[in-house]
């Protein structure tokens, strides 16, 4: 029984069924939000723009011998119609949360863009910057800003200066000269 107890506390304390937690308890919260921005705001408007139309009342009757049975399709309707207003403004919030993901990307891009960096250890480094902070490596010439990667943004080289390989003999060099100077 102790066995059992240490492995369900192992299994509580796990990342994972931690994060499902938080997970459930978050999606529980936003479902609040979603509901009442749809039956307090989107709902009135669709109602003042139908006209104040309830689908709810709708019903086709079937008659029996002895009374009637009805299929109440105005319910399905209406869940329908609030599911689909449903899907719409989550739709409308994770379109704006993903624009701004892509305009906080941007300006990282931006950013990046100004910063120069050591050809040698690839470290940012002061533009106008003669010596690596981080190696010490001397450049032939002042530091400047690091020019667009590529056009996705995605840093992968696009000319052959950004590939080609480092010599190590001008590497050695570089560290030699900076090792005389000192």
């Amino acid at each position: 029984m102790k066995k059992f107890f240490k492995e369900f506390k192992e299994f509580i304390n796990r990342g994972n069924v931690m994060d499902l937690a938080v997970a459930v308890v978050i999606g529980a919260a936003f479902t609040a939000i979603v509901n009442s921005l749809v039956s307090d705001f989107i709902t009135p408007i669709l109602s003042a723009l139908t006209g104040g139309a309830n689908f709810a009342n709708m019903k086709w009757v079937i008659p029996l011998g002895a009374g009637e049975s009805a299929i109440t399709y105005g319910n399905i309707l209406n869940t329908i119609l609030q599911f689909i207003t449903i899907a719409f403004v989550v739709f409308c919030i994770v379109k704006a949360f993903n624009k701004m993901k892509e305009l906080a990307r941007k300006n990282e891009t931006e950013q990046l863009e100004l910063e120069a960096h050591c050809p040698y250890c690839k470290e940012v480094v002061k533009i106008g910057a003669t010596r690596c902070p981080h190696c010490t490596a001397a450049f032939p010439e002042p530091a400047q800003a690091a020019k667009a990667a590529d056009a996705d943004g995605k840093g992968h080289a696009t000319n052959k200066e950004e590939t080609r390989a480092i010599d190590p003999k001008k590497l050695k060099l570089g560290i030699q000269n900076t090792l005389k100077r000192r």
